[in-house]
């Protein structure tokens, strides 16, 4: 009889309504596990408790709130291995990245654990005289951590780290598909120091579950990760409750090929940026926007390099590329190979579903040729292990094509020219710019974010995240005539 992992509500492991299986995306004859789902009422019980638990918790010492996030961190990073592996085995990223993911959201939380430390306002003079100033930042409140499938614990982490470490409570709702990730992390996070409920795992549905969430009055903040049109009802929900709201959202990340760049180069960045964690990711590079002095040249080592890649177990020695995380998303990958296919796009290559020893959802990299801007695979984010390549002749046309999107999350340039990699990164129109590195891969200890249909809220991560995670209080003390 197979365990049910339960949910951790107000402090308690307990049974839900219902239950999911788990199973692993590379070998669909493993089972993960069994996980239970929450009730409505089940959230309004670990709500009632976030709220004690968080003013307990605000009145917790600076050192002893940097223990905490401390031992969560090295925690994590102590067991990488271990628990890279179960991310990788239920996600289906290969186990280097899965490894690596796993040591950089203990990372987020030893940063974190620093910036316990750092909480220092600011004082100045009124301009009333004998009057001072005093301001600082106080909890926010009750935050609901809504977290994706594709990063399954470095984005959690890199919500729920600041969080603590500003005083808050944590409800979190992570995603259906990865829920083992989900409860590792909460059984390391329950263990510590802290007050009954301050931390909780809410396992279940969007549509049930996520949905009662952010319609909560209970809730002070939300900050999400997911698609454009969730986000939109996220926003809609909590403006309600004037909610504050976090969201990163879609993507349709664009990598530009100048004539005077590196050639290899370009290709392992191109490479690496489309169909790194199969594709699966918001800063993937979807559109490869190609000088036509370097097109042709380009093209063929980038369709080698696809063909190259090995393809197979996410636990395998040697994968390149694992499988994507369901059979939906599989077959909305497959949907968007027609449609680059009838938009009048070439399939350079892969695009195909695979046939593998394990069953499981494998699809080859995918490689669109003779693509213009205007068509749909270069307008929607597919999420998937497919780019498409778009011919330019300039560089103003290269810079033009890659803000003609509604997103603005991460952009790139591969150029030798110093003045002309200066130019993109002060006129590309995203919140993160790369010259000479994939779109893909972000550091902690800096915001991150996009504009447009990619973010809305606060940035994320570094010394940007007590934006939203705090709320300022400006005090005016007089001291009075000296006796």
């Amino acid at each position: 009889m197979t365990d049910i992992k339960q949910n951790l509500i107000a402090g308690d492991w307990v049974a839900g309504e219902g239950e999911v299986e788990n199973r692993n995306p590379s070998d669909l004859g493993d089972l993960v596990g069994v996980f239970a789902q929450a009730s409505a009422d089940q959230l309004d019980a670990t709500l009632e408790q976030a709220r004690r638990a968080q003013a307990e918790w605000a009145g917790v010492g600076m050192e002893a709130k940097q223990a905490v996030l401390m031992a969560i961190g090295n925690e994590l990073m102590a067991r990488a291995e271990e628990l890279g592996r179960l991310l990788s085995r239920e996600e289906g990223k290969p186990l280097a990245e899965g490894k690596g993911e796993v040591y950089r959201a203990g990372q987020f939380f030893t940063y974190y654990a620093a910036e316990c430390l750092r909480q220092i306002g600011e004082n100045a003079d009124s301009v009333r005289p004998g009057v001072e100033v005093d301001v600082r930042r106080e909890p926010v409140g009750v935050v609901a951590v809504i977290s994706p499938w594709n990063f399954p614990t470095a984005t959690a982490s890199w919500k729920i780290a600041p969080a603590l470490c500003y005083g808050n409570a944590v409800v979190w709702k992570p995603a259906n598909a990865t829920p083992a990730s989900a409860v590792a992390l909460a059984e390391i996070i329950q263990r510590q120091d802290i007050p009954r409920g301050l931390f909780s795992l809410v396992m279940g549905s969007g549509r049930s579950v996520g949905q009662k969430l952010v319609e909560s009055p209970m809730v002070n903040a939300i900050s999400f990760t997911g698609s454009v049109p969730v986000g939109k009802g996220i926003a809609a929900a909590a403006i309600q409750n004037l909610t504050k709201v976090q969201m990163e959202m879609g993507s349709k990340n664009a990598l530009a090929v100048m004539d005077d760049g590196d050639l290899d180069l370009a290709v392992g960045v191109a490479l690496g940026g489309a169909f790194g964690g199969t594709g699966q990711k918001c800063t993937a590079s979807s559109r490869l926007i190609v000088h036509e002095g370097i097109h042709d040249a380009f093209v063929e080592k980038l369709v080698a390099g696809a063909k190259a890649m090995k393809v197979g177990h996410a636990l395998e020695d040697g994968t390149q590329m694992g499988p994507v995380v369901s059979e939906q998303q599989l077959n909305e990958n497959l949907a968007y190979v027609e449609l680059g296919t009838s938009e009048g796009a070439e399939l350079a290559c892969g695009g195909q579903r695979l046939d593998m020893p394990h069953q499981g959802f494998y699809m080859s990299p995918g490689v669109f040729v003779g693509t213009t801007n205007d068509m749909r695979i270069n307008r929607e984010e597919m999420f998937a292990p497919l780019t498409a390549v778009i011919k330019v002749g300039s560089y103003d046309e290269a810079l033009a094509t890659v803000n003609d999107t509604n997103f603005g999350l991460t952009s790139g340039i591969v150029t030798r020219d110093l003045a002309r990699a200066t130019h993109f990164r002060r006129n590309a129109r995203t919140g993160v710019v790369t010259v000479n590195l994939p779109t893909a891969g972000t550091d902690y200890h800096v915001p991150f974010g996009g504009r447009g249909d990619s973010s809305y809220g606060p940035r994320e991560q570094g010394k940007a995240a007590a934006e939203f995670y705090t709320t300022v209080k400006t005090a005016y003390i007089s001291a009075g005539t000296p006796s």
